[in-house]
């Protein structure tokens, strides 16, 4: 594992303290931030950012000391696509690629572990991916 990428899910538990929530969610990544390095990308970022009103609120909601800014691969967007289509083969209904592929595929790639408490459709999609939830 070369760190985690840490999903919006996460992050807005943490933001909003979230009631249910919110322990695990800050209690892990704390758990993980000692050992291992943690990763956004502009999905994860723009996700995230829908509940500030300035970009200067965000960057001190997810500072770059903290949380390292990651690009997603060309070969993710690629593995995104593919799982997208398998979604759309097994009867998914919606007709744009979803982040959670793109998240799922990032991860992938660049061998982070995902750090999520969403896991159903990443270990569905991205079987061979290292995921760190709630299950």
């Amino acid at each position: 594992m070369n760190g985690l990428l840490v999903d919006t899910n996460v992050i807005l538990d943490i933001a909003t303290e979230d009631p249910l929530w919110f322990g695990w969610s800050s209690n892990t990544l704390s758990y993980y931030a000692e050992k291992h390095p943690l990763y956004i990308n502009k999905i994860i970022y723009a996700e995230v950012s829908v509940g500030y009103q300035k970009i200067e609120e965000l960057e001190r909601a997810l500072p770059a000391s903290v949380f390292k800014r990651s690009v997603l691969p060309w070969e993710a967007a690629f593995l995104a696509g593919k799982a997208y289509l398998k979604y759309r083969q097994l009867g998914g209904a919606r007709t744009q690629p979803l982040p959670d592929f793109f998240i799922g595929a990032h991860a992938l790639i660049d061998q982070l572990a995902l750090l999520t408490r969403d896991a159903k459709r990443f270990k569905y999609y991205f079987p061979n991916l290292q995921i760190i939830s709630p299950d």
